[in-house]
């Protein structure tokens, strides 16, 4: 039986420039973090990576993944990455893909490697039944908003991100405690 975040039945495939679009395996983990922190640069965060090699390592292939890579390598390098997990809707009664992450280093961005990634998700989407396939994106960087919806892509007007970290997130686990 395929793990759950694998592509299946599709097979890698070659994109323009010779690059090979795949599922991510053992040994990828620096080139995944390296999009992480390109993607981090980009979003003007570049010093909030706490990631590590070895985290990735055990969140892509440990006993029990919970959250799955596609990569797009050129070169014997990885140009190009799609991070995922999978989600569930209550009211669909199905699940679904949350994209976390999708980053095309930039002098690689004129070859329609992004939207491979992208279709490659859908894919999974569509032979698994999924019901959604869902992602953010930051309100001023309009290229990806640009790009999203050349692909067909539809802003959640209605919904805001909600988030809980550090100290708030702790001091709510604690009101359990009282």
């Amino acid at each position: 039986m395929a793990r759950l975040g694998t592509l299946d039945d599709v097979t890698p495939r070659t994109l323009a420039g010779g690059a090979i679009l795949r599922e991510a395996a053992r040994g990828d983990e620096p080139g995944i973090l390296a999009c992480i922190q390109g993607l981090a640069v980009y979003e003007r965060e570049p010093d909030a990576v706490e990631n590590t090699v070895d985290a990735l390592e055990a969140a892509l292939f440990g006993d029990d993944p919970r959250v799955f890579a596609h990569v797009v390598e050129r070169g014997g390098v990885i140009v190009g990455v799609a991070i995922w997990f999978v989600t569930y809707s209550t009211w669909t009664g199905r699940h679904g893909i949350w994209l976390e992450d999708l980053f095309v280093d930039p002098g690689q961005r004129a070859f329609g490697y992004g939207k491979a990634l992208l279709a490659s998700l859908a894919r999974v989407c569509v032979d698994r039944g999924y019901s959604r396939f869902e992602w953010t994106v930051l309100d001023w960087n309009d290229p990806a908003i640009g790009f999203y919806r050349s692909i067909g892509a539809e802003p959640m007007g209605e919904w805001t991100t909600q988030r809980l970290t550090g100290e708030a997130l702790a001091a709510l686990a604690a009101t359990l405690d009282d």
